[in-house]
């Protein structure tokens, strides 16, 4: 069977950044005025005072300093507070089209091939800005890629899932090169208004180039050794978004309608099954967690990323060995853990062992393992 490789990888990172302190800021003045609106509630006792949100608070919380973004001041707007971004003709590229565009060149650079030579498109992503035609045929358009292209959807985990996707559709013939893209516009389903998550989601997207070993020109590249995907059903991660609201007559703007979690729920229980899905995968492929010299896992949280990286390895992490992006990107959903490889890869030696974990909604959750050949 043909071998499958990673050749080349891309990053669009918005022009807009907030941090923290200007993020609490707009929160807070939305909370003064929300309880100086309902003040006389309040002191009877019919009402409890929404509660300032602060830096340090998020830092302890999450690990998050920083955040990239489509745009700023929509989000910055206490009278709003989400983004402002204009619709398009249909005509004109998509926004999730265009940041493809510009990660996808920057793979292809990589890689050292032409959009032509690609046969496979993959969009891959939490939320996808309309239903039809699928961004991915926009991409692959757009790009001047040959082949056939499709949308998909496994939440954070929609990067991994598509790898594996990608991967086999190499190994198998259907394709001798396929491109891989996760354009998230998280900023879009977070509410700015809540307290407990307000801070957790930036924009970012990512693509990744797999290709046929036969046919690769690229002299760095990684071999895909495996991969192990997992879903089991929970709805504490969730966002009932969807084609049937206007139907129901639901307000597209309600609480439930954008990212909701379970945020201690989730911690409880996605860790041991994500550290247990990395620990069988290196068993199935005859390997051990010392072998490993890069965990790539998905940036939601410091805390779930640590804990996840102890059990594996059976020790605390180091910063090298387990890589951090989420202080300056934030949770980016299904880019986030491609981020990490695309930045934090180029310093392993030839034969190194890494793996690219995602774990998200759903429960959704995916392990890709990795060598890198040169």
């Amino acid at each position: 069977m043909t071998s499958a490789v990673i050749t080349g990888t891309g990053l669009y990172t918005p022009p807009h950044a907030i941090d923290n302190e200007a993020l609490v800021a707009a929160f807070n003045r939305w909370v003064d005025a929300e309880n100086g609106r309902h003040a006389e509630a309040i002191e009877r006792g019919e009402r409890e005072p929404l509660l300032h949100s602060s830096s340090e608070f998020i830092v302890k919380a999450s690990g998050i300093h920083s955040r990239y973004v489509l745009d700023a001041e929509g989000i910055l707007d206490p009278q709003r507070m989400r983004p402002r971004l204009d619709e398009r003709s249909n005509d004109a590229h998509s926004i999730q089209c265009e940041m493809a565009l510009a990660a996808s060149r920057e793979a292809l650079e990589r890689a050292e091939i032409e959009a032509h030579e690609i046969e496979l498109v993959i969009v891959a992503c939490s939320n996808l800005e309309r239903a039809y035609p699928a961004i991915a045929v926009e991409l692959q358009a757009a790009l001047g890629a040959s082949g056939h292209a499709f949308d998909m959807n496994v939440a954070c985990s929609s990067a991994t899932f598509a790898i594996d996707v990608a991967a086999n559709a190499v190994r198998s013939g259907g394709a001798q090169r396929a491109l891989v893209v996760n354009p998230e516009i998280c900023s879009a389903h977070l509410n700015f208004r809540d307290r407990d998550s307000h801070f957790i989601f930036g924009d970012a997207c990512t693509a990744l180039l797999i290709e046929a070993d036969g046919v690769a020109r690229a002299d760095a590249r990684f071999a895909i050794l495996g991969s192990k995907l997992t879903t089991r059903y929970s709805n504490a991660i969730r966002n009932n978004s969807g084609f049937l609201n206007r139907i129901t007559d639901s307000d597209p703007l309600a609480e439930d309608k954008l990212f909701v979690q379970e945020g201690r729920r989730v911690f409880k229980e996605v860790c041991p099954l994500v550290a247990q899905l990395i620990v069988d995968h290196l068993g199935e492929l005859g390997l051990a967690a010392d072998d490993l010299s890069r965990l790539w896992l998905h940036q939601a949280n410091r805390h779930m990323n640590d804990l996840i990286a102890r059990r594996v390895l059976g020790r605390d992490p180091d910063l090298k060995e387990a890589p951090v992006i989420l202080d300056r990107y934030a949770n980016t959903s299904s880019a986030g853990s491609i981020i990490a490889f695309h930045l934090h890869r180029d310093d392993l030696a030839g034969g190194a062992l890494g793996v690219v974990c995602s774990f998200g909604a759903g429960y959704s959750a995916g392990s890709i393992m990795l060598r890198k050949v040169s």
